[in-house]
């Protein structure tokens, strides 16, 4: 696992590895982001450890070398972090930019979720429990990326696209991030309306 590190200027993690997607934009207005959002990927679904995630995010995904694939054709998408299984972060994208994770999306009517926000990938899927690396490894990313852009909120992919997306799924455990950087509820906004519904 990596050493905690830090977000500099140029928007990228010291501790992580970096792996440049050229799937990004500049944010518009200069935006600073403001939202994290965590996801779940694996590729294939439910297979950990390979090179798929890396090489679908920078467009070199041989769309062959399984049927799950053929779908993923003409897609260009990226995240701005993944922690792997074993808490090893990948940064593909600058935090200072657009990273192309969320896709239609809207956090409580504001749209463009990509505008304003980080996107941190976990390797996993709906079906599997993370493993404690990744969520020591969330927490550093979580504190260094707070240090550098003023985060008010955290959310889901499907928190933020309802219908469409499930990840991170029924296995993150939200209470874990929360405790873990020691942040309060007004953090987590789907979470306190849940627990207020």
């Amino acid at each position: 696992m990596n050493e905690a590190g830090f977000i500099g200027d140029d928007g990228w993690y010291s501790s992580a590895r970096r792996l440049p997607s050229p799937n990004f934009e500049v944010r518009p207005g200069s935006i600073e982001p403001t939202l994290i959002v965590v996801h779940n990927i694996s590729l294939p679904p439910d297979d950990f450890g390979g090179s798929a995630i890396t090489e679908l995010f920078q467009n070199r995904l041989d769309h062959d070398a399984h049927p799950y694939y053929d779908q993923l054709r003409g897609m260009r998408v990226s995240s701005h972090f993944v922690i792997r299984r074993d808490g090893v972060v990948e940064q593909y994208v600058s935090c200072n930019e657009r990273a192309w994770h969320a896709g239609l999306s809207s956090f409580f009517g504001r749209e463009r979720c990509n505008d304003f926000s980080v996107g941190i990938e976990l390797e996993g899927s709906d079906t599997s429990p993370f493993e404690d690396a990744q969520y020591a490894s969330l927490d550093d990313v979580v504190r260094a990326t707070m240090r550098r852009y003023p985060i008010d909120a955290f959310a889901g992919h499907s928190d933020i696209a309802p219908g469409r997306k499930t990840d991170p799924g029924p296995h993150f455990e939200w209470s874990r991030l929360q405790h873990g950087c020691e942040l309060p509820l007004q953090y987590f906004p789907y979470l306190a309306n849940a627990r207020t519904a």
